[in-house]
């Protein structure tokens, strides 16, 4: 198996992983929601930190599942020319697309965004609320790590399409070697 589609198949282990992890925080989400809901409707009972956790939990979920979203090619794209081309023309196209707006606009996200999360960090910022959380910084810095975690998906973005402008395939050869090998294994 080729460099290229190894280390495609290594991202998308990668991304996977990523998209897990947003899974998880969507589940912890649903019981943080029904545990807050229960608690003020039955209880009377509000925490001010519990429905800051469901916005942290929210919102690392979106960030995470960008990576995720972008690994299974499912993100938004006007198909109205796209659809109708090529294997090799929709790769230069995704090749093109990923190099001069998808990683430019990442690495902007992720520098500024460390500054957000070190200057929240050096302020020790927490929530202005009585009973809210604290450290501010640790989701702010989600920010550049999710787009870090772009960064890396959208490499194996780009692997997939270069190997399907070469080998001409749409479909990408990591469940076949994988399946080969435990097959051969066995």
């Amino acid at each position: 198996m080729p460099l290229r589609i190894k280390l495609e198949c290594i991202i998308n282990k990668f991304s996977n992983i990523i998209g897990t992890i947003a899974a998880v925080l969507l589940l912890g989400l649903l019981f943080n929601v029904f545990y807050d809901v229960i608690m003020r409707y039955l209880f009377n009972d509000v925490s001010i930190g519990m429905q800051e956790l469901e916005w942290h939990l929210y919102a690392t979920s979106f960030l995470l599942g960008i990576s995720y979203t972008l690994k299974e090619n499912a993100h938004v794209r006007v198909d109205i020319i796209y659809e109708k081309l090529s294997p090799k023309k929709q790769a230069f196209i995704d090749i093109t697309g990923t190099l001069f707006f998808l990683l430019p606009f990442s690495i902007l996200i992720t520098y500024y965004g460390i500054g957000f999360a070190q200057e929240s960090y050096s302020l020790g910022e927490s929530s202005g609320d009585p009973g809210g959380l604290p450290y501010r910084w640790i989701i702010k810095s989600m920010i550049s790590l999710s787009f870090i975690f772009v960064i890396i998906s959208s490499l194996g973005f780009m692997l997939r399409s270069l190997n399907r402008a070469i080998d001409g395939n749409t479909h990408s050869d990591c469940t076949k070697s994988s399946s080969n090998n435990t097959g051969e294994s066995a």
